[in-house]
């Protein structure tokens, strides 16, 4: 009697069983969807991000660029300082950076001195026990920041065409700049700051 009783039980624990380890791979299963997902978000912030910077980097190139040339006219520089000054196809350097990541970007210039980008994956998020999870790919956005590091005095109406303003950078250091001598000017890193809105 009690053998029969002990096979009995075994019997009734079986289904319990199953619905058990079917629960478990439900599970598993969800979290593998939840993950396939935030990859692919990760993967369009990474393409939005560096699709930002790099724009924002190629304008900061450029406006360095646009000091340079007018280097010996200090007032001119301001407008430089401010963005005020051409700035040509710097969303191209983004369009680049979010191909190499596997996404396709939009650039749009929100001032002179601030671009976003919205990114969207190439990839979906492929299939999995989500429904309707099959195409879908993912966009994220960011938005890159162009900052003056250094400021001037204006030397004002009648001054010497042979003296330039000192630049004072936000690092301490001052370029005391020599019409006569411009060969060591700084680099763009110097003038400009690139990050990442917050």
């Amino acid at each position: 009697m009690t053998r029969f009783s002990r096979f009995g039980d075994v019997g009734q624990a079986f289904p319990i069983y199953i619905v058990v380890v079917a629960g478990l791979l439900f599970l598993a299963f969800a979290y593998l969807a939840v993950g396939q997902a935030a990859a692919n978000r990760n993967g369009a912030q990474t393409a939005a991000d560096a699709a930002a910077l790099a724009a924002a980097q190629e304008a900061r190139d450029q406006l360095t660029d646009a000091w340079i040339e007018v280097v010996l006219d200090p007032d001119e520089w301001q407008d430089i300082f401010d963005g005020n000054a051409p700035v040509v196809d710097a969303c191209g350097r983004a369009y680049e950076l979010a191909a190499m990541n596997d996404a396709e970007a939009t650039c749009n210039w929100d001032s002179p001195l601030r671009v976003h980008v919205e990114a969207r994956t190439n990839k979906p998020v492929g299939e999995s026990i989500v429904p309707g999870t099959e195409g879908k790919k993912s966009t994220e956005t960011a938005t890159a920041v162009i900052e003056p590091r250094c400021d001037f005095d204006p030397l004002g109406a009648g001054a010497d065409d042979d003296v330039l303003p000192s630049l004072r950078c936000d690092d301490g250091e001052v370029w005391e700049l020599d019409p006569e001598d411009l060969v060591d000017l700084p680099k763009p890193e110097d003038l400009f700051d690139v990050h990442l809105a917050d």
